[in-house]
């Protein structure tokens, strides 16, 4: 199957009280273990660069047409969304260019009335190609690509008129960080959420999905968020099954120093972390998704 925009499979999945992953990918490795994960489970997903990981990469351009020709090379049949997360103006822009079939314009950091007038530009020029978009209101904690945001909570109004341009998905602050969550982290924001869920349509998006407990998510699917963020414990699962690899030695057996051997462990490390947080997120199977939009 070729890439598809998220806007249909994400409004199906709000409506239908289960979300959706988002999966940062950083390589080829990370890109086969996503999409080998979801076509083992039968279900949409979406995988995402940040403007950090497509410069690593080599771009906009081999990134988009990496994924697209994994999906052909590995006959992945599932809908695949390409989609960039937490991009700033110019790099929204540079994704629509190269192809991408969703885009995160972040402009929380912004005015907010720059942030909303930005938001429309990009919703214009994305949607006259028919590419997705999702928007941000309220900084989401923690860093991202050098972006630190100090974890308020969304502001209600602003939501409804971020919403009001037009965008696809809405992410919004209730509490969540990027990274590793602290010790004392106070948990989400349920009463914010459902403030913001009764007066927007859209799918919403929980950003910093790895390391929020698995209840507290579970009830924040069942209130309205479609899309689930996970880059961080994807990255912990590829690190601890490299060490272990490393650490008994298994790179100074044969020809263990192979790349090819050396990230194998790492890899099926991501799949496995992918298809279970799947497998409790409620993602319906592609069969069934049609019945829903």
């Amino acid at each position: 199957m070729s890439l598809v925009h998220g806007t249909e499979l994400f409004a199906a999945a709000r409506k239908g009280h289960y979300a959706i992953g988002a999966f940062n990918t950083n390589n080829l490795e990370w890109t086969r273990a996503i999409l080998g994960a979801a076509q083992e489970l039968n279900v949409p997903v979406l995988i995402q660069t940040s403007m950090g990981a497509a410069k690593y990469m080599g771009g906009y351009e081999l990134c988009q047409q990496l994924v697209e020709a994994t999906i052909k090379s590995m006959n992945i049949t599932v809908p695949v969304v390409m989609h960039l997360d937490h991009g700033n103006y110019e790099a929204a822009k540079a994704a629509i260019a190269a192809g991408y079939n969703s885009v995160m314009f972040d402009g929380h950091d912004l005015p907010f009335a720059e942030n909303l007038e930005k938001t429309k530009e990009i919703v214009a020029l994305a949607h006259a190609k028919g590419i997705s978009v999702e928007a941000e209101v309220g900084s989401i904690g923690g860093e991202e690509d050098g972006i630190v945001g100090e974890g308020e909570l969304a502001d209600v109004e602003e939501a409804k008129q971020l919403a009001a341009t037009g965008i696809d998905f809405l992410a919004a602050g209730i509490g969540n960080i990027h990274g590793q969550y602290p010790a004392n982290w106070k948990g989400l924001h349920f009463d914010r959420l459902q403030e913001l869920a009764d007066v927007i349509e859209q799918p919403l998006v929980l950003h910093g999905g790895s390391g929020i407990p698995q209840e507290q998510v579970e009830k924040a699917i069942s209130m309205g968020i479609a899309k689930l963020n996970i880059n961080t414990e994807c990255q912990l699962a590829f690190a601890k099954a490299t060490r272990e690899y490393i650490e008994a030695g298994k790179d100074q057996e044969g020809k263990g120093f192979d790349p090819r051997k050396l990230l194998a462990p790492g890899t099926k490390a991501i799949e496995d972390t992918v298809k279970e947080i799947i497998g409790w997120m409620g993602t319906k199977p592609v069969k069934l998704v049609p019945e829903e939009i």
